[in-house]
């Protein structure tokens, strides 16, 4: 069992909370304890909490605004959240939001991330405007480090146009991604694809390896007056 702290951040559109649910599901399916907290405070679409009600049933807590609260775009942070950061028997992961603002919400909680020890996974969409290139994505590395108080340790590519991602594409950010990687000695392994495309995208490109995405979130125009996953 690990037991680990995953703090999941990125910029907007950059698929961190699909990444977040999907690592919440993989831990589980190992065994392990996992509690998700979403601590997106930023995004009124695309949040982690929005599989709550499915996660109950594959035994994985989400701890998230509850009520009428649920779906506000409120910046609103369950008081369960510290003791979870300190509860070292489950592994716990940590959907922040995409920006400084959005990570300044761990500032009530660094002492006890830092004591416990913990991993930050910055989630990079090079097709996104503010992580498009080299320059870009150190910007936005140095803007969530002071924000956090925290540090990147590993970066997973997420670049991706959905149904118009080819090999190219993912290749091409890979390179830019790794340029920073390298530059900055951060650990970078892994880039992502969504199940439905994976027979068009091969298992490694530019030495890293394909993690699969299950596509768990709604878009907003696909919601009908609620939040729900997809295909569930």
């Amino acid at each position: 069992m690990n037991n680990e702290l995953i703090i999941v951040i990125g910029a907007y559109g950059s698929g961190k909370s699909e990444y977040s649910i999907n690592l919440a599901r993989e831990f589980s399916q190992q065994g392990e304890k996992v509690t998700l907290v979403d601590l997106d405070v930023v995004n009124p679409y695309f949040r982690s909490r929005d599989v709550r009600d499915y996660f109950i049933e594959e035994g994985i807590t989400v701890i998230a605004p509850e009520g009428e609260f649920q779906h506000a775009d409120l910046p609103m942070l369950s008081p369960r959240i510290m003791g979870t950061v300190q509860n070292f028997e489950e592994t716990v992961i940590l959907d922040v939001g995409g920006d400084p603002a959005g990570c300044r919400t761990l500032a009530r909680y660094v002492d006890n991330i830092k004591k416990r020890g913990y991993k930050m996974h910055l989630v990079i969409n090079t097709k996104r405007p503010f992580t498009a290139d080299a320059n870009g994505i150190t910007e936005m590395l140095e803007m969530l480090k002071f924000a956090s108080k925290l540090n990147i340790t590993e970066f997973v590519c997420n670049t991706n146009l959905m149904e118009h991602t080819t090999t190219d594409i993912i290749e091409e950010g890979i390179k830019i991604i790794d340029e920073v990687a390298k530059r900055e000695n951060i650990k970078f392994d892994t880039f992502t694809v969504l199940d439905k495309y994976i027979n068009d995208i091969p298992r490694k490109i530019g030495g890293k390896t394909r993690l699969t995405l299950h596509y768990f979130l709604s878009k907003p125009w696909e919601m009908n007056n609620k939040v729900h996953p997809p295909g569930i």
